[in-house]
């Protein structure tokens, strides 16, 4: 066996500060360098997932990381992955499979075991690339969570990796969140920090030198950088904070047609609408508060980690009632995963895997009724919609069967394998559709096709959308950081460990 593979680790001041842009960009960079690099997040909290080629499910911002290092996404890349279920509880996926229903406090008694799980998974990919870049979750000064830590300086000293720490200053504070943090490791722990980046800096970027200045001397540390926002090109969002402040929308300020989803409380997968995000011509939009729908050319509603429990709120919210009218109005209406089994007639949970025993009435809007229960289905997809070719994915708990409406798409391969099967049901009007399949508008003719059916046909997808458009993502990233950053001296880090002989 050869060298294992040194390592980097990316932590943050806080979440949702740009571990994973930065992680992703390195990759990229690495990749196009000839070296052989491969993401690593030991435990990732996130409703956003994916499917590998084994049929397995891992974070999806992995799996975003592995395409920009230009490989096949793995498990071992993200072994532990959090779905919240509620605010105290979340399923544990472990190593591509659901393992456990756990509160927040059983879910720490796990730990011990769950580091040396995700320490294997890191040994094994080391074993089969030459650098590992290593991110870290929320904030690496967690003094109550740290003792129990198993994806922040824990894993980075594991690892023997230096840390570049990441902070966000559009946020404010900027000085505090990087000096307040290494003020809350101890001394040995300050000593893994080799050096800041600083991320989302608007304005003129020659203003904040004597703010470097500062930091380097405060810290005795370098500022590897200091990133400006980006908006000429997109990387796929890690979870839903990026959504949790949707602005309201009335149609008097808009001057194209719009698409509509409603923002769920335990949204997943939202990363599925993303080509509609960035098609030409079309509005995509986030709704929270209920209100009128009738100006919008469709209405999505996504997939779900506690579909009874969304239910509920739709209903009580209001959502349902909104919804209802929309449809009898003549809308159209597309549900995905756990926004499909939400348009049937009921959702039956006999054994409890979402909560609380007991069924739930649905939305009566597509004649199918659901049945959550294990095992969990994971696969990669091929299918067909009227004759478009398509892949995409489904990760989904229970069974949805037709009480008398038609299929939707027509299924031909499940993890590699050929099949005969049918996914989805469609109304007898044509204008409700649902769907278990993620992903499904990574393909630009299916875009197409939806955006006809909903009456935009003018409106024409870019061909390149989907994949294609993430890859040139990816490089426009890798671009943009080797611009604003001192990509040699964060290289530098990680060529003085291969250099040195790592273990």
């Amino acid at each position: 066996m050869g060298k294992q593979a040194v390592c980097v680790a990316v932590l943050g001041t806080g979440s949702d500060v740009g571990k994973s842009i930065v992680t992703s960009a390195l990759c990229r960079i690495l990749a196009n360098q000839g070296v052989r690099v491969a993401p690593f997040k030991a435990q990732n909290m996130s409703n956003n997932s994916g499917v590998t080629a084994e049929g397995l499910e891992m974070g999806r911002a992995q799996i975003v990381q592995a395409e920009a290092a230009r490989i096949a996404p793995h498990v071992d890349m993200n072994p532990v992955l959090l779905k919240p279920t509620s605010d105290v509880g979340s399923q544990v996926v472990l190593h591509g499979k659901a393992w456990l229903e756990a509160s927040a406090r059983s879910y720490y008694e796990q730990k011990a075991f769950l580091f040396q799980e995700s320490c294997a998974a890191l040994d094994r990919l080391r074993n089969q690339y030459e650098v590992v870049v290593m991110e870290g979750a929320g904030s690496c000064a967690e003094v109550n969570l740290m003792a129990n830590d198993i994806v922040n300086l824990r894993a980075a000293a594991y690892a023997q990796a230096p840390v570049i720490l990441v902070a966000d200053i559009d946020r404010g504070g900027v000085f505090a969140q990087i000096v307040g943090t290494l003020a809350c490791l101890s001394s040995e722990q300050q000593e893994q920090i080799a050096g800041f980046v600083i991320n989302r800096f608007r304005g003129d970027i020659r203003l904040f030198q004597p703010g470097v200045d500062w930091i380097e001397e405060r810290t005795a540390k370098p500022v590897f950088g200091v990133l400006p926002w980006y908006r000429h090109f997109h990387i796929e969002a890690e979870d839903a904070v990026t959504i949790e402040n949707v602005p309201s929308y009335t149609q008097a300020s808009q001057d194209q047609p719009a698409v509509a989803v409603i923002k769920l409380p335990h949204i997943s997968n939202f990363t599925d609408f993303d080509p509609l995000l960035h098609t030409p011509g079309l509005e995509l939009v986030y709704l929270q508060q209920p209100q009128d729908l009738a100006s919008f050319a469709g209405v999505i509603l996504p997939g779900s980690k506690s579909t009874r429990s969304d239910l509920e709120w739709l209903a009580e919210s209001g959502w349902q009632e909104r919804l209802l009218a929309y449809a009898r109005g003549g809308g159209h209406v597309l549900g995905v995963c756990g926004g499909y089994q939400m348009l049937g007639s009921q959702v039956h949970d006999p054994q409890g895997i979402e909560g609380q025993p007991g069924s739930t009435r649905g939305l009566g809007l597509l004649e199918v009724e659901t049945v959550l229960k294990a095992p969990k289905t994971t696969t990669l997809t091929d299918f067909s919609w009227a004759g478009h070719q398509g892949r995409g994915y489904e990760i989904h708990m229970g069974q949805t069967t037709l009480q008398g409406g038609r299929p939707l798409i027509e299924v031909e391969q499940r993890n590699q394998e050929a099949c005969q099967d049918s996914d989805g049901c469609i109304s007898a009007d044509g204008r409700v559709i649902g769907t278990y399949i993620h992903g499904l508008f990574d393909t630009p003719a299916i875009t197409a096709h939806w955006l006809q059916a909903i009456g935009l046909a003018e409106i024409r997808p870019d061909q390149s959308h989907g994949p294609l458009a993430r890859d040139r993502a990816y490089e426009q990233l890798a671009e943009h950081m080797a611009e604003h950053l001192d990509v040699e001296a964060i290289l530098a880090l990680i060529h003085r460990q291969r250099e040195g002989g790592a273990a």
